[in-house]
């Protein structure tokens, strides 16, 4: 069988942004290489619920909005759905928007050492880049845009560890549970970061611009697919947070995000550090740049019922980058948006799974292409998690928990 590298690369592509790459270098400066076996758990979670959302769009023939609202479904689950999925996506993705498109310039401007002051001019640069793509809208250019990307992350962080010379002993321990004081919550934001609910309405999606005649050929290359992007995803976050770790933890050095770590390997490391890992955070901004306007397109497209093509599609995915590039330049914080989002996407995401693994179980949408029982029970496991990470994310956006 051809390996057919695609739609798992968007996914790979929209969960390593700036949020994930400075949740890793915040683990990694922090606790060491302890907390790696979070980042290899999330990167199995992902595999197997995108596998679930990969199949139901080639054998199911429908995305994960379509079947949300398909017949059968539960007339309290539909709108309720409807609901979540245009409050956690469409006005969370603009308000996350804003920090894919900062996340990247800060990446450019630490990479080629411009000033803050022209923090403003990437952002609209990264901006209308990504509105080029979106506006033209063909699946081929966005794929390999975005694989491009993947590959531009994977070998800037990956020379940044070479450069760094990491502790491989104390990397491999990392694997080994454990929860060092005080890093739970951090934890919890690697997997959250990995676990993103709206690439499951991306993957069921896009595999279908990939593969549309469908077949079991297709279904093998996207299990391959899937298996490979998401496993290449799971390591460049793994290469963050060793990068992190080996040249930060325990030096006393304050870190706030990827682009601190950038300026503060500079003197020990030479320009070469600074400017890998600030290439790899500014693709990072691009690809969920891209990725999440288009995740959000389709999946309010597909729960309203619009087409998936056309004048709608491309309204909604450039509105939403729109509305983040105004958060972005104007400095703003959009913290009641993100309240709203992060309050929505804690509801949203084990809903979400629990909706994906029954629909995986209905012989009327998949035929013989149903959920067996490893992959009910490997799917359990993950909405529990999913379950115990929503509630955090909601009892951390009220206060209740700092």
């Amino acid at each position: 069988m051809k390996l057919s590298v695609g739609p798992g690369a968007l996914v790979a592509a929209a969960f390593i942004g700036p949020g994930t790459v400075t949740a890793c270098t915040l683990a990694g400066a922090n606790f060491g290489y302890a907390l790696i076996w979070a980042l290899v758990f999330a990167t199995f979670a992902t595999m197997i619920l995108q596998d679930m959302a990969a199949r139901l769009g080639i054998a199911g023939g429908m995305g994960l909005g379509d079947a949300l609202v398909a017949p059968g479904t539960p007339a309290i689950l539909k709108w309720l759905s409807v609901v979540l999925v245009l409050a956690a996506l469409a006005l969370g993705n603009a308000a996350y928007e804003a920090g894919n498109l900062s996340g990247g310039a800060l990446g450019a401007g630490a990479a080629f050492g411009w000033p803050p002051n022209a923090q403003r001019l990437i952002v609209w640069g990264l901006a209308l880049l990504a509105a080029l793509f979106l506006f033209i809208g063909r699946y081929k250019l966005l794929e390999r845009l975005l694989v491009g990307l993947v590959l531009l992350m994977s070998v800037a962080f990956a020379g940044s560890l070479i450069l760094v010379r990491p502790d491989f002993g104390a990397l491999v321990g990392g694997l080994r549970p454990s929860l060092p004081e005080g890093s739970l919550l951090t934890a919890i934001a690697l997997i959250g970061t990995t676990i993103v609910p709206y690439n499951l309405f991306l993957h069921a999606a896009s595999v279908r611009e990939k593969w549309p005649d469908g077949g079991e050929g297709a279904l093998n290359a996207a299990s391959a697919d899937t298996r490979l992007s998401i496993g290449f995803g799971g390591l460049i976050s793994i290469l963050v947070l060793a990068t992190a770790a080996g040249s930060l933890f325990g030096s006393g050095v304050t870190i706030h995000s990827a682009a601190d770590m950038a300026a503060s390997l500079e003197p020990a490391y030479g320009s070469a550090a600074r400017l890998l890992v600030g290439t790899g955070l500014f693709a990072a901004g691009l690809s969920s740049a891209v990725t999440a306007p288009l995740a959000t397109a389709y999946a309010v497209c597909e729960v309203t019922r619009l087409p998936r093509t056309g004048a709608a599609f491309r309204a909604i995915s450039l509105g939403i980058l729109a509305i983040g590039t105004l958060i972005a330049s104007l400095g703003l914080k959009p913290v009641s948006l993100i309240l709203i989002a992060q309050v929505a996407n804690g509801i949203l995401l084990p809903i979400i799974a629990i909706f994906l693994i029954v629909t995986m179980n209905r012989k009327s949408i998949l035929g013989t292409h149903v959920n067996g029982w490893a992959s009910n029970l490997l799917g359990g496991g993950v909405v529990l998690i999913a379950a115990g990470f929503g509630l955090r994310l909601i009892m951390r956006a009220l206060g209740v928990w700092p």
